[in-house]
This record gives C-alpha cells, sequence and structure tokens, in this order.
C-alpha cells in the first residue's frame, strides 16, 4: 500500500512537471509569437524632413507638401509646391505661380506668396528676391524694410548679413540696411563667435571683425567659420587643420577635409577619402572608416558604411543605429527621418526604433 501511494504521488508529481513545462513552453511560444507579430510602421512619406520646431514637412505621393506633427498626424494639409523648415515660427512655402510666402503653425498663410525666392527667417528678418533678381529683407509683417537692391544677400548672423553688389563685390550690412562693412571682398561667410571669413583679391581667406578690420591675415586656400573657438582652414599643400581666434595653429594640416566642430568633435577626411572624428586636441576618437557622415546633433552622427546605408554612431564611434537605411537625416528633436529601399520615409528615435 505504501508503494502504491508513493508511486501515486510520483505520478502526480510527473504530471504537474510535464503541465508546468507545457505551460511554460507555450507562454515562451506567446512572447516569440507577440514579438513576431510587433507592429512595423511602413515608410510612407515620399519625401520627408527633419522636426523643427515641433513639426516636419512631409511630401505625399502627388508631389505636395505639408507638416506634420509628433504623433504623424497631418496638421497643415498638403497642398505646396515646396516648404522650408519652421524657424522663428514661420516656415516659408511655395505655390502654384511659383511664388513665395511664409505661414505660421497653423498653417495660415500670414505672408503672401509674392517673391521669386526667399529664405528662412534669422534674427526676425528673412531675405526675399524681387521680380528684378534682386535681393533684401522682410520682417514678420512681411514688411520690406530692407529695399531690394542687392544681387544677392545671405541670413543675419550676429546683427550682419552679407550681401554682394553689382560689380560682384561683398561686404556686410545691419539690420538698417546700412553697409556696415564695404563691398571690396571676393567672397565672404556669415559672422560666428564674433568673427567672419573672408577672401581677398588674391583669392586668399582670412577673417574679420565686426568692424571690418582684418585680425586673421589672408593667407589660407580656404576657411570656413569658426565654431566653439577653432576654424578649418586648408593650406597651400592641401591640407586641413584648425585654428583658434588669435589665428594660431591649434591642430596641423594634415587632413584632406575638415568641417566645423559640433558638440566637442569634427569629422576629417583622410588621403583614402574616408571619414572619422578628431576632438579638440587632434586626437582620432572616431577612426576614419566611414564613407559619408553628418555631424554630431544630440549625440549622435549620422555615417554611411562601406555599402551605402546609413546609420548613427555615438561620440565613442559605436555604432548605436545599424547602417540599414538608404538615406538619414540628423536627429533633430529626438527624431531622424530615414528612408528605406523603397525610396519611403519614416521616423526614427534615439534607438532606431521607428515611432511614425
Amino acid at each position: 500500500m505504501k508503494r502504491l501511494t508513493i508511486r501515486l504521488a510520483l505520478l502526480i508529481v510527473c504530471a504537474l512537471s510535464i503541465n508546468t513545462a507545457f505551460a511554460q513552453d507555450a507562454n515562451t511560444k506567446e512572447v516569440v509569437k507577440k514579438q513576431t507579430k510587433k507592429k512595423v510602421v511602413p515608410c510612407k512619406w515620399h519625401k520627408a524632413n527633419n522636426f523643427s520646431e515641433g513639426l516636419a514637412k512631409v511630401e505625399n505621393a502627388k508631389d505636395k507638401w505639408g507638416f506634420i506633427n509628433k504623433s504623424g498626424k497631418v496638421v497643415i494639409p498638403y497642398k505646396w509646391e515646396s516648404a522650408g523648415d519652421f524657424n522663428e515660427g514661420l516656415a516659408y512655402v511655395e505655390d502654384a505661380d511659383e511664388k513665395y510666402g511664409f505661414i505660421d503653425k497653423a498653417g495660415k498663410l500670414v505672408i503672401p506668396c509674392t517673391w521669386n525666392d526667399i529664405e528662412d527667417f534669422c534674427e526676425g528678418l528673412a531675405a526675399v528676391e524681387d521680380d528684378n533678381k534682386k535681393r533684401g529683407f522682410i520682417d514678420k509683417l512681411g514688411i520690406l524694410v530692407i529695399p531690394c537692391t542687392w544681387e544677392n544677400a545671405d541670413e543675419f548672423s550676429e546683427g550682419l548679413a552679407a550681401v554682394e553688389d553689382d560689380n560682384g563685390k561683398y561686404g556686410y550690412i545691419d539690420k538698417t540696411g546700412k553697409l556696415v562693412i564695404p563691398c571690396t571682398w571676393k567672397d565672404t561667410r556669415y559672422f560666428s563667435e564674433g568673427l567672419a571669413a573672408v577672401k581677398d583679391a588674391n583669392g586668399k581667406w582670412g577673417f574679420i571683425d565686426k568692424s571690418g578690420n582684418v585680425v586673421i591675415p589672408c593667407k589660407w586656400e580656404y576657411a570656413y567659420v569658426f565654431s566653439e573657438g577653432l576654424a578649418a582652414v586648408e593650406d597651400d599643400n592641401g591640407k586641413f587643420g584648425f585654428i583658434d581666434m588669435s589665428g594660431q595653429i591649434a591642430i596641423p594640416c594634415e587632413w584632406s577635409y575638415a568641417w566645423r566642430f559640433k558638440e566637442g568633435l569634427v569629422a576629417v577626411r583622410d588621403r583614402s577619402l574616408m571619414h572619422g572624428f578628431i576632438d579638440k586636441t587632434g586626437k582620432l576618437v572616431v577612426p576614419c572608416t566611414w564613407r559619408d557622415f553628418d555631424e554630431f546633433s544630440e549625440g549622435l552622427a549620422k555615417v554611411q558604411d562601406a555599402n551605402g546605408k546609413w546609420g548613427f554612431i555615438n561620440k565613442t564611434g559605436q555604432v548605436v543605429i545599424p547602417c540599414m537605411w538608404d538615406d538619414a537625416k540628423r536627429i533633430s528633436e529626438g527624431l531622424a527621418c530615414v528612408q528605406d529601399a523603397n525610396g519611403k520615409y519614416v521616423y526614427i528615435d534615439k534607438t532606431g526604433q521607428v515611432v511614425m
């Protein structure tokens, strides 16, 4: 009787164990099933751009542009031939007559489409081009506050804007339209950190201050804007390095190309035409293994691998979003716009998860 009781007990335990095992297996299969069935959002926009001030411009299959919010909802209808990103609360749009104006975030046309060409608002003013192909500036009411008398005009930066006169020479105006730095330069860049790169009659680049004084002599083959205290320059041997704001070489000219510092790092190109990133001491912190790149934004930089696919790396060079996209925009407001193999766009977060 005792043996029978023990056998019955063992049978019960085995049965319970088998049931438990089946239950665990069923649960595991259910988890796998759920993971397999995890919703993948199909790429749906014909063209798209990054978010700016909470909205992103997108293009539908009919080649019309509108804007979505971060839920993916179309909040400004598809009706424009082209559109810019929102900047200072407004975005430029192009109508069916190929004229440009500005809309607000409600989609209201607040500055009529009357201009041949237009730029984003910067420091309260936007460059516009009239029917005579001359450029001036409007304010946010659409009032022409600086007459269209210039061959070309850049956006305002640090209170000044570069302009080109009828002789093809460049100088700078202030926000009243007054020419404060004469048009004597062959080419110019915008002011950044108090200085602007300028190109002289001999084709050499240097830097001026806001009074127009040359503070770094024009001796470089190329110069870019100052960013985080350093500016890329090209020497007579076609090599790129960086100078500080006194004009002293801070990072030797040894790269085949260099860009601007962003978040403490800058992209450089080596002799094999591959790209990596250096820090402000000139140390190569991300090896030159990438075919193409973009500057760091919100801690990540997009990079293109040898197969032409785009992904994202962090500041140690670690790939945090795999190179699987045909195109990618930089991270903006926590999201990046990416393109799949079918040519359609979606948005991913900083973990690489498709969110809309």
